[in-house]
């Protein structure tokens, strides 16, 4: 396989603005305490299954709150859909109440379905690693406990082979003073979070977690992804 140095610049609000980070790649406080009653979630459960077509691929990853994650990749030209869910805990069909107690294991994720002929999973980490701090135990920002890890659930030896190469690249060329603590995580189950939770910052752009918080990484994924805008 054919190995790509990728030239970066972005701003991290970890380490000082306008700093360059070179990625090898492969060829390639609290997200808003709003907790709703429980519901039923047993048809929420969604498993490893065949993609029914050869240029549509899935990948989960989990960055902080998944309201974050799921307003950038939105966003982004050849993604075709982005679901923010639940996956890694031992809990079936959790309710965000039962995540954010923070015993049931589950990271806060967002299932990201693409079309790989207009985007690739090396450009996906990119913009996974520009948008969230990936040096920080358990937390983002305000946003503590183990639901907030930094983590990326991978389908297959593909999928795991170019995140720890975009992962050993960033703590090779020290692009953060601290090292990367990005779990890589064998997929197994993802359970989609409740209705309110879907589109969440497209739907609540006033509310001031959506402006202090979510408002920024937007911005700053529009500044150094703008030819990629859908």
């Amino acid at each position: 396989m054919l190995f790509v140095w990728v030239s970066l610049k972005f701003v991290c609000k970890s380490i000082p603005s306008k700093i360059m980070i070179t990625l090898l790649v492969l060829t390639v406080s609290a997200c808003g305490q709003n907790l709703n009653s429980k519901k039923d979630m047993s048809k929420n459960e969604i498993k490893v299954t065949a993609e029914n077509s050869s240029t549509v691929d899935t990948i989960t990853l989990g960055g902080g709150c998944y309201w974050c994650v799921e307003a950038v990749y939105e966003m982004l030209k050849g993604v075709i859909r982005v679901e923010s869910g639940f996956s890694g805990g031992s809990v079936k069909n959790p309710s965000y109440r039962d995540v954010c107690s923070g015993i049931t294991g589950h990271a806060e994720v967002v299932q990201i379905t693409y079309d790989n002929t207009k985007t690739s999973l090396d450009e996906i980490l990119k913009v996974f690693f520009t948008v969230h701090d990936p040096t920080t135990l358990n937390q983002q920002g305000a946003d503590i406990g183990t639901q907030y890890r930094s983590v990326i659930f991978y389908r297959n030896q593909t999928q795991f082979e170019i995140s720890k190469s975009v992962i050993d690249a960033l703590n090779k060329e020290k692009v953060y003073e601290k090292p990367v603590v990005t779990e890589l995580t064998e997929f197994s189950v993802f359970y989609k979070a409740e209705d309110y939770h879907q589109n969440y910052y497209e739907q609540n752009k006033e509310q001031p977690y959506c402006r202090m918080v979510i408002q920024p990484k937007i911005e700053k994924f529009e500044k150094i992804f703008k030819d990629r805008l859908k």
